[in-house]
């Protein structure tokens, strides 16, 4: 069973209408939640949002610029998780697997809410 932590700890999956994305590191499955404070996070990181869903149109989207926008996103984060080891775990993934996460994030950029 896929879950993650709402801001109420209640146990729950990602919600797809909401524009959120489930990744799996580790053996657990994490929530990516496109939130407006995410999203500024990620922007102040990696420059405009619009230009990262350019470039990634384009296929010029860095493999760290996927790991920051997924960072960002990441709504409950386990226990000793660092950026270093969620990066690692993301790589290893490959891209394959990564692409639709990615997809449902950049949808969610450009539809809003």
């Amino acid at each position: 069973m896929s879950v993650g932590v709402d801001p109420e700890g209640l146990e729950r999956g990602a919600n797809p209408a909401r524009g959120e994305a489930e990744l799996r590191i580790a053996g657990e499955t994490l929530v990516l939640r496109p939130s407006f404070s995410a999203l500024v996070a990620a922007e102040g990181e990696l420059g405009p949002l619009f230009a990262l869903v350019e470039r990634a149109a384009e296929g010029r989207l860095a493999l760290g610029e996927m790991v920051g926008l997924f960072w960002h996103c990441l709504g409950a984060r386990p226990e000793g998780l660092t950026r270093e080891g969620f990066a690692e775990a993301v790589t290893a993934r490959g891209l394959a697997a990564n692409t639709p996460v990615l997809k449902a994030l950049l949808g969610q950029i450009l539809a809003g809410r």
